[in-house]
C-alpha cells in the first residue's frame, strides 16, 4: 500500500518553528532551500539596494527583501519568496503591510539563479509568478552575467553586461547598466 503524504497549507508553512532552514511551498509540498552564496546574495542586494530607494522616493510602491513569502495559489497552496520583489502603491493595503504572505504574486519578481538551480526549477518559478499575476519576471544568471527578462505575453529578453536593465512600465523609469549588477 502506498502511502501518502498531506499537503501543507500556507498556514501550515507560517507557523513552522524556525530550524535554521528556509522553505517554499509548491503545490501544497514543502521545499526545502539551501543557503546561497555569497555571489548570489551580492547580485540580490544590490539589486534592491539600487530599487528600494527609488520606489521609495517616487512612492511608486513598496520592494521586499527575500524571505518575503508571496502565496500564488490556493487549493493546493504555492508560496514562493523570490529574492527582491516589488508590489505597486495601488495594490498595497491602506494602512499597515500584512504580517503574513502577501496574498497575490508581486508585480515584479527577481530570481538570482543559483548553482543548484536546475533550468526545469526556475522556468517553473517565472511560470508560476507569471500566472499569478507577476508583470514581470527577471531572472539573473551569474556565471554567464546575463539577465533574462520574462513577460505575461510568453516573451522574453536577454540582456548582457553591455545593455541597460529596464523595468518600464512595472517600475516607470527605473533602468540601470545590467554591469552593475556584477561590479
Amino acid at each position: 500500500m502506498a502511502e501518502t503524504t498531506a499537503l501543507l497549507t500556507a498556514d501550515d508553512l507560517l507557523r513552522m518553528p524556525d530550524d535554521g532552514w528556509r522553505y517554499e511551498l509548491r503545490r501544497g509540498e514543502l521545499i526545502k532551500m539551501s543557503p546561497t552564496g555569497a555571489e548570489h546574495g551580492d547580485i540580490a542586494a544590490e539589486l534592491l539596494s539600487l530599487l528600494r530607494p527609488y520606489a521609495k522616493q517616487r512612492k511608486l510602491g513598496r520592494v521586499f527583501a527575500a524571505e518575503t513569502g508571496f502565496r500564488l495559489s490556493s487549493d493546493p497552496d504555492t508560496v514562493r519568496a523570490p529574492d527582491v520583489s516589488f508590489v505597486r502603491a495601488d495594490r498595497l493595503p491602506a494602512g499597515r503591510i500584512p504580517p503574513t504572505f502577501w496574498p497575490g504574486a508581486p508585480d515584479l519578481a527577481v530570481e538570482v539563479n543559483s548553482p543548484s538551480d536546475t533550468a526545469d526549477e526556475v522556468s517553473e518559478k517565472v511560470g508560476e509568478y507569471l500566472d499569478a499575476g507577476s508583470q514581470l519576471v527577471v531572472v539573473v544568471y551569474p556565471p554567464v552575467r546575463r539577465v533574462g527578462l520574462f513577460y505575461p505575453d510568453g516573451s522574453a529578453r536577454f540582456l548582457t553586461e553591455n545593455d541597460t536593465l529596464d523595468l518600464d512600465p512595472v517600475v516607470p523609469g527605473f533602468a540601470c547598466p545590467v554591469a552593475e549588477l556584477f561590479a
